[in-house]
């Protein structure tokens, strides 16, 4: 018990937000990713096209000056006013096309056909490499990489090598959307994980209410176990609703086998107590003075016995109430054919009793499977069978279907019960004769067992009577479809 208290308690709730807020932190994660990534090559592609661009722009115009490049007839391209009088080659250039490209986020370098740098728009971050080709790629930076794109210059005319073109694109416009979109994404991600917590807080809150009942129910039980209480139930037709239900059918359950047991302790002690004193007075009497006295002595002897036997006829009939009031724990599952029990007990009580009249009607015609044990379905037929040999010598007994119920009724046409006897005919020890129920030994417990155990199997069991005018028990059970049956 200490190493349990000492254990961190978690509530659900919590568990739930937390498990919901790193949900939703891996589904966002996922799909930031492939935005943020596709986004970024996106903005990664159009700035590598610009650059490309710029090249074709910048070497178009180099390429018409048809002679190895130099300061002189470069410098059109990056001074305007110069630029109004230039002539070369029959064109004229008025856009200063180096000179706007530069005041973005390009870096210029032109260079002579032997290698020489003859015009630059800044400090150029890495050295030219003069190859034949033209190519485009990333290089390292001071800050961060940069786009470099190289190629050769050739006349546009006389095709020959007149200089070489490099043009750095430092990324810085790049590089800027890349860190407002990347913490665009952090600061979503942190309200998608905060959101999501709290919705999924109080969502467990208002999900999880039936959980609380639940848990106010137990420790109310467990501090008073006799307490009768109950979850309250809700409106919802869902998982809970349903624990929630069976979770009071089991509560009815433990209070019904508490009550019984209670109720079996106080029968046994009430009922033993008559036996118990009268043993208890002959064997005294028997110490005091009646043993000298042989017809005494055989009287108490025989009392004794009796007392013993109605004892043990108490116990054990006590013992199979108390197995019949839990069928539906024991005999889960047991299947009977009734026709065969019911002929079975009609031929048996013919036999019993040779001088008294018994009239089977039996209107089922095919066997009809019901979910009840074999044995306690005899059993019960056996109680009311005899039951009804007390009054009079004719009984019926009757066999019939329902639409989905197969009904037995015993009749016999004795004296008959008062209502008042009726609404108690099933209580526990009570005898409507009880002179008669005496000597045949009888407890008062027989059709209460009969009763606990067609109710065990979710039938039911009624007695119509009036005086003068005999009686009826009736039996109803559930017909269970059985295909071995149909066959």
């Amino acid at each position: 018990m200490k190493q349990k208290d000492e254990r961190w308690f978690v509530s659900l709730k919590i568990k739930w937000a937390a498990g919901t807020a790193l949900g939703s932190l891996i589904i966002f994660c996922i799909v930031a990713m492939a935005l943020f990534s596709a986004f970024t090559q996106n903005l990664f592609h159009q700035e590598r096209q610009l650059l490309n661009q710029g090249m074709t722009n910048i070497s178009t115009q180099l390429s018409t000056v048809d002679k190895p490049l130099t300061k002189k007839n470069v410098s059109h391209l990056i001074d305007p006013d110069r630029n109004q009088s230039n002539i070369i080659s029959g064109e004229e250039y008025k856009r200063p096309v180096i000179k706007e490209l530069s005041d973005g986020h390009l870096v210029i370098n032109i260079y002579n056909p032997d290698g020489k740098n003859i015009l630059s728009t800044g400090r150029y971050i890495k050295k030219p490499q003069f190859t034949t080709n033209r190519n485009i790629h990333i290089a390292a930076g001071p800050n961060h990489d940069v786009l470099v794109g190289q190629m050769p210059i050739y006349g546009q005319n006389n095709r020959q090598l007149i200089g070489y073109l490099q043009v750095e694109n430092n990324l810085d416009a790049y590089m800027q959307s890349y860190h407002q979109l990347a913490l665009v994404c952090i600061l979503a991600l942190c309200l998608v994980v905060i959101a999501s917590g709290l919705l999924g807080y109080f969502l467990s809150l208002f999900l999880l209410r039936p959980l609380d009942g639940i848990h106010d129910t137990v420790k109310e039980i467990s501090a008073d176990p006799t307490k009768d209480v109950r979850v309250p139930t809700t409106n919802c037709n869902d998982e809970l609703a349903e624990l929630i239900t069976m979770f009071n059918e089991m509560l009815d359950r433990m209070q019904r086998y508490i009550d019984q047991q209670s109720q079996f302790v106080s029968d046994v002690s009430h009922e033993l107590r008559t036996p118990v004193a009268i043993i208890q007075g002959h064997l005294e009497m028997l110490q005091r003075w009646g043993k000298d006295d042989p017809k005494v002595l055989d009287d108490s002897i025989k009392a004794t016995l009796i007392e013993t036997r109605r004892m043990k006829n108490l116990v054990q009939e006590m013992l199979d109430l108390s197995r019949a009031e839990q069928v539906e724990i024991n005999f889960r599952n047991q299947h009977t054919i009734v026709n065969d029990v019911v002929h079975q007990v009609y031929n048996n009580f013919k036999m019993l009793y040779p001088d008294f009249t018994f009239r089977l009607d039996d209107d089922l015609k095919e066997p009809i499977m019901v979910d009840i044990y074999r044995d306690h379905l005899e059993q019960v037929l056996v109680i009311l069978c005899d039951n009804s040999t007390d009054d009079h010598k004719e009984i019926h007994i009757i066999l019939s279907r329902g639409m989905n119920t197969v009904e037995i009724g015993i009749q016999d046409f004795g004296e008959g019960i008062s209502p008042e006897n009726v609404k108690r005919v099933f209580d526990r020890f009570y005898r409507v004769d009880k002179a008669r129920s005496r000597k045949k030994g009888g407890n008062g417990l027989g059709l209460s067992i009969a009763k606990r155990l067609i109710e065990g199997y979710h039938g039911s069991i009624t007695l119509e009577s009036s005086v003068g005018a005999g009686s009826l028990f009736r039996i109803i059970l559930p017909i269970i479809e059985d295909p071995e049956t149909k066959k």
